[in-house]
C-alpha cells in the first residue's frame, strides 16, 4: 500500500519526537565519567591535539553526491598535525631566547620596567630625548641686573618655603629650572626676582601638587612684599615667555632610576638626594644636564659610604661611564665641604632631620676622601 505524504510527515514527526525524548530522559555523565572517556585534561595544562580523529562526514556526503567537483576543488593538501606547544615548553623557550640587551643581563630587576623589546628602545629613545630638553645656556645671568648669588640667595630661601609648605621634592626642582628658564628669556630687575621666585613655585605646586598652595599663602610668605594682582600678572608672562610648557626632566627622575637599576639602598640613595640639591644653588652648575648631576651623585655617594665599584649596569642605565663622572663628582665634594661652613643653610638643615636619615650630619662627609676631592675642586 502506498504510503501518502502526509503519514509520512507524520511517522517523521513521531520519529523525532520519540529521539528528543529519548535525549532528555538520558542521564548527564559525571565528571569522572566524562575524562574516562575523553581522557584527564588539567585546566591551562598540557592541551594537546595528537591523535584526533576527524569525522568522515565532513567531506564525504558532497562527494558522494557530486555537489563539488574535483576540477573545482582542486588537489586538497594534506592535512599535518603538529604538537600543540605547552606551557612549560613555551617558558623554556622564553628562558633560552637572547635578552635584548646581553650587555646588561645583570640588571634583571629592571625587567619589570619594560617586557618588550620595542618598549625598551621607546624607553630609551625617551630617555635620550629628556637628557636634550630645556637647555640652561652656562652663565645666562652675564650683564644681567641680577647676580648668580641673588639668584642663589633666592633659591636658599625658597627651599625653606618649599619646606614650610610641606611640597613634593620634585616642586623644588621645578620651581628652579621655571626660574633660570625665565630670567635667560626675560630682563629681570632685582625687586622683582622674589616675585618671580614665588610665582614659579605656585606654577610648579600647580603641576606637581595635588593640593597646591593658595595665591594669598604666597602674598603671605612674602610679608605682603607683592599683591595677588603681581603674583597673577607674573604668572601670566611666564606662561607666556615658557610657552606654556613645564614639562622638564628633573635630576630627581634620573636618580630614581639609576638607584633601581643599581639596587641601591636608602642610605645611597638619600645622600644622593642631598649631594644633588646642594647643586640647586650654584650658579655655575645650571647649564649642566640633569642626568648628569644624578649619576654623579650616585657615583660620588656609593664611593663615600662603601667604596663599590660603578657596575656596568649603573654604566649602562645612567649612560655615564665612571671617567665622565669623576669631574663632576669633584665639584660636588667640593659642595659637600663647602656646606658645613655655607650662610646658604636651608638644604643642609632640611637634611639633618631624622626624616631624611640626618644624612647631612653622617661622618663620611668629613671623611679624607671629600677633603682631597674638594681640595681638587678649589
Amino acid at each position: 500500500m502506498a504510503i501518502t505524504r502526509s503519514e509520512l510527515a507524520r511517522k517523521a514527526g513521531s520519529s523525532t519526537d520519540s529521539k528528543m525524548n529519548d535525549n532528555i530522559d538520558a542521564t548527564v555523565p559525571s565528571k569522572a565519567a566524562m575524562e574516562q572517556a575523553m581522557g584527564s585534561r588539567f585546566a591551562l595544562g598540557d592541551i594537546g591535539n595528537i591523535g584526533a580523529k576527524v569525522s568522515s562526514l565532513t567531506l564525504d556526503p558532497l562527494k558522494k553526491n557530486g555537489a563539488i567537483k574535483k576540477e573545482i576543488l582542486g588537489q586538497q593538501p594534506a592535512i599535518t598535525r603538529q604538537k600543540t606547544i605547552t606551557r612549560r615548553a613555551l617558558a623554556q623557550a622564553v628562558t633560552m631566547a637572547p635578552p635584548a640587551a646581553p650587555a646588561v643581563t645583570a640588571a634583571t630587576s629592571l625587567s619589570s620596567l619594560s617586557t618588550s623589546v620595542k618598549a625598551t628602545a621607546l624607553k630609551t629613545e625617551v630617555y635620550c630625548d629628556f637628557k636634550k630638553r630645556l637647555f640652561v645656556r652656562h652663565h645666562y645671568l652675564d650683564g644681567a641686573d641680577i647676580t648668580g648669588k641673588m639668584r642663589s640667595i633666592l633659591v636658599d630661601w625658597l627651599c625653606q618655603v618649599h619646606h614650610r609648605f610641606h611640597l613634593l621634592q620634585e616642586t623644588l626642582y621645578l620651581t628652579v629650572a621655571i626660574i633660570d628658564r625665565y630670567l635667560q628669556e626675560k630682563p629681570v630687575i632685582r625687586n622683582k626676582l622674589q616675585l618671580v621666585g614665588v610665582t614659579a613655585m605656585l606654577l610648579a605646586s600647580k603641576y606637581e601638587e595635588m593640593f597646591a598652595p593658595e595665591v594669598a599663602d604666597f602674598v603671605y610668605i612674602t610679608d605682603n612684599a607683592y599683591s595677588k594682582a603681581d603674583i597673577r600678572e607674573m604668572e601670566r608672562d611666564i606662561l607666556r615667555t615658557l610657552n606654556f610648557s613645564f614639562g622638564k626632566p628633573l635630576c630627581l627622575h634620573f636618580l630614581r632610576r639609576n638607584s633601581k637599576a643599581g639596587q641601591v639602598d636608602a642610605t645611597k640613595h638619600t645622600l644622593a638626594k642631598y649631594m644633588m640639591e646642594l647643586t640647586i644653588t650654584e650658579y655655575d652648575m645650571v647649564h649642566l644636564p640633569p642626568s648628569q648631576i644624578a649619576a654623579a651623585a650616585l657615583y660620588l655617594s656609593i664611593k663615600l659610604l662603601d667604596n663599590s665599584p660603578w657596575t656596568e649596569t649603573l654604566a649602562y642605565y645612567s649612560t655615564y661611564s665612571e671617567d665622565h663622572l669623576q669631574p663632576l663628582a669633584t665639584k660636588l665634594a667640593g659642595l659637600v665641604h663647602k656646606a658645613e661652613t655655607s650662610k646658604l643653610t636651608a638644604i643642609r638643615t632640611k637634611y639633618s632631620t631624622s626624616k631624611l636619615m640626618k644624612i647631612s650630619q653622617i661622618p663620611e662627609l668629613k671623611s679624607p676622601l671629600i677633603t682631597e676631592l674638594a681640595g681638587q675642586a678649589s
